[in-house]
């Protein structure tokens, strides 16, 4: 305890004052070794486990939301985790790969074609005919929870129907078919949506909770604070889904509720609801610093995550809960590098919400990316400025450049323009960065595309609780989908024997 305390105070200390004698260095190098000859290997049972998915949060972006909610000596509550190790992203034909096929590897332990997802690589987009064979469908690590007789959901900031929680639940050979107006006519495959609501695994789920009404709901309207998602398909065949899910809840006698704002979901009684589907947005929810916090506004994604234990965790048999904080991905599309790195932080808060709630005896949990972007960290900017700010004065225009750039970006991050002199000389000149502590700036990118791209990088991956130290070294994506199906003993592993944990006493199964 005592050395414990005496890192947490080196650590506070570094944020305060910077400390750079021998002596701080010394105590923090001990403090860690400390720590780690203090671990021991957790061989539990994994009754619950917990996957966070911050979508697009490569290592640079850990490293800058580290650096923006506590220096870059502060741990954030993951990097606390006692298991540590990479992924790698490549999917099954592409070297940078998309959400679709990487939530796949990781839900479902196989690397697949790109813009597929819940389909083995057999299946090539747009391929509805392979993707109807049940040869080629894959089970995700939901479906083998609830085979188990576990409670399963997912939470997520973005559409319901989008490219990460998908694969939980569907099989489909092109991720923009989440309804029927992006589906070619006269197919014979159904829409994202409809295997969320009308399917085994999906109507099963006991969470789902998200944006994505205009998905499930024909000719849904928008409002000022709630408006259409021009970005994705919108439902018109007359069909409900979400009065759909209430029907199917209703004749099979389940316990549920749904909510759709933040009055709905603070009324839920969590003691008498077995099933919680919340919808909050025609697409997907408002970044969090563009929040409404009222009544009427959406969730937090720690708001959400906490809804959810409460559900699941009254299932004896333990849950599978996913949660992606997928803003992350939206902002470093748009190359808005502040509100990307506070989407991260908002998640990291999520990650605390979890931890509190459960018990690292019995409940693995797990945090990682899908994919990295094209954010750099550059220059040489002093200890404890601000990652938001200029990084120095570039020797060659004597103008400043931001500590944060990309690989590319989209139209508003071209900062050079032509200048034409009264003798009609032309010159391309930088522009000055100007405000680059805002959440709506668009760092400067190097190659200028429609909008910023997916990169290629490995992932970082923590993990604690039961069968945690089976993330250890470099790994394939894939690897994920059976380090948790071991250590919750799912699938394939469901008869392997372990310790569990019964009441406060260890016992022994088989």
């Amino acid at each position: 305890m005592r050395v414990t305390l005496l890192f947490l105070f080196v650590v506070g200390a570094a944020r305060s004052s910077q400390r750079t004698d021998q002596r701080y260095w010394r105590d923090l190098a001990r403090g860690e070794i400390e720590e780690a000859l203090r671990l021991k290997r957790n061989e539990n049972t994994a009754k619950n486990v917990i996957l966070f998915i911050g979508d697009g949060m490569g290592p640079n972006t850990v490293t800058a939301t580290r650096i923006y909610k506590g220096g870059e000596s502060y741990r954030m509550a993951f990097e606390e985790f006692p298991h540590v190790g990479l992924l790698k992203t490549y999917s099954a034909n592409k070297m940078v790969p998309d959400s679709a096929s990487t939530a796949t590897a990781l839900f479902s332990g196989s690397k697949v074609n790109h813009r597929t997802l819940g389909v083995d690589a057999t299946v090539h987009e747009n391929e509805c005919p392979r993707s109807l064979d049940p040869e080629a469908q894959l089970k995700s690590l939901a479906s083998l929870a609830l085979e188990a007789g576990k409670s399963a959901g997912f939470v997520t900031t973005m559409r319901v129907t989008h490219a990460t929680p998908a694969p939980l639940y569907a099989h489909s050979p092109n991720r923009n078919w989440e309804c029927e107006g992006t589906m070619p006519e006269g197919t014979q495959c159904k829409d994202i949506a409809r295997q969320l609501v009308e399917d085994w695994p999906g109507r099963d789920l006991h969470v789902i909770m998200g944006g994505g009404r205009q998905m499930l709901v024909s000719n849904s309207t928008g409002t000022a604070g709630d408006p259409i998602n021009l970005w994705g398909c919108y439902r018109q065949d007359g069909l409900d889904l979400i009065q759909q899910y209430r029907d199917d809840k209703d004749q099979r006698g389940l316990k549920h509720s749904v909510v759709q704002n933040n009055r709905d979901l603070s009324s839920v009684n969590f003691d008498d609801t077995d099933y919680l589907m919340g919808i909050f947005a025609n697409g997907h929810l408002a970044y969090e610093f563009e929040r409404d916090h009222g009544p009427e506004g959406m969730p937090s994604i720690s708001e959400m995550t906490e809804a959810a234990i409460k559900v699941l965790r009254r299932n004896p048999n333990g849950y599978f809960l996913m949660v992606e904080g997928g803003n992350i991905d939206m902002a470093h599309h748009r190359g808005r590098a502040k509100t990307a790195i506070d989407e991260a932080a908002a998640m990291e808060d999520a990650v605390r919400v979890a931890v509190s709630m459960t018990d690292e005896r019995d409940t693995m949990i797990v945090v990682t990316a899908d994919h990295t972007h094209t954010l750099s960290i550059n220059g040489y900017p002093d200890r404890g400025s601000n990652i938001f700010g200029k990084s120095a004065i570039s020797p060659h225009d004597q103008k400043p450049y931001t500590t944060l750039s990309y690989g590319t970006g989209g139209p508003g991050a071209m900062q050079y323009e032509v200048q034409v002199d009264e003798n009609n000389q032309h010159t391309v000149v930088r522009r000055d960065p100007g405000n680059t502590d805002d959440f709506m700036y668009e760092q400067i990118a190097g190659i200028i595309l429609d909008e910023n791209s997916h990169g290629g990088g490995d992932v970082a991956i923590y993990a604690r609780g039961p069968y945690a130290h089976l993330i250890h070294s470099v790994h394939e994506q894939n690897f994920v989908f059976y380090a948790i199906s071991y250590a919750a003993r799912l699938g394939e592993y469901r008869n392997t024997g372990a310790r569990a944990l019964v009441g406060t006493e260890w016992c022994c199964q088989s």
